[in-house]
């Protein structure tokens, strides 16, 4: 039987954001932005509520039925490129596209990120930023931000339903996909739902590496008759 997998909403806000939290609690780069443990468990649920809403504003949050597993994905088009000097039009790659984390196009995204979730705290700024330089603004594409499994649920292939819903979708609409991933397993798994490792890895200072991956849609042959 397959999994039940619908749509999040605002109605779904506290519950994904618990799941988020307790399944990212311990990973390596929460670990990182909030290297002090009493300091993590007060603030990183709040950065978790910050990239809820930051999906539902710029792409979706997929969830299964009974809650036990959620993927936050962003819908990023192309930056459109400068016009020549003087021409009056076109608008600048920073402004379109990819928002960051935190904020509208255009706007500084990383430093509204930690104003919003932690302002003392220069590692989630710096992390939204590393991010940025990291992500492809040249074609559009689909944003895998996170996915989460509730820890008593891992194993049962509910992530990969979850992924996978909207691989399939972007082969038949022909849209590339795009992740970070954040250990050397989950990379293994993402090379073989077809993303690739850009080449050019992501290391937080002194922190944990993450590898960004680039993922073409696949060529969907029809059944014959």
């Amino acid at each position: 039987m397959g999994v039940a997998i619908r749509r999040a909403g605002e109605v779904d806000r506290d519950a994904v954001v618990r799941l988020l939290d307790e399944a990212f609690m311990r990973d390596p780069v929460s670990s990182w932005v909030f290297p002090g443990e009493e300091h993590r468990r007060r603030r990183h649920g709040a950065l978790m509520g910050a990239f809820f809403d930051l999906a539902l504003d710029e792409g979706y949050v997929d969830i299964t039925e009974d809650g036990a597993a959620a993927a936050l994905w962003w819908s990023v088009p192309a930056a459109v490129p400068s016009a020549a000097p003087g021409s009056g039009e076109g608008v600048n790659a920073g402004e379109q596209g990819s928002a960051g984390a935190g904020g509208s196009a255009g706007e500084d995204g990383p430093a509204l990120l930690r104003e919003a979730v932690d302002p003392e705290n220069e590692r989630v700024e710096l992390m939204g930023r590393l991010a940025d330089e990291a992500h492809p603004t040249d074609r559009a594409h689909q944003y895998l931000h996170m996915i989460a499994v509730r820890p008593d649920r891992q194993g049962e292939g509910l992530g990969t339903a979850l992924v996978t819903a909207v691989l399939d979708r972007c082969d038949r609409e022909g849209l590339h996909a795009y992740l970070e991933a954040s250990s050397a397993r989950s990379r293994e798994l993402y090379e073989r739902l077809g993303f690739a490792f850009t080449g050019a890895p992501l290391d937080l200072p002194d922190g944990p590496r993450m590898w960004p991956m680039w993922r073409e849609p696949r060529v969907v042959v029809p059944p014959s008759e």
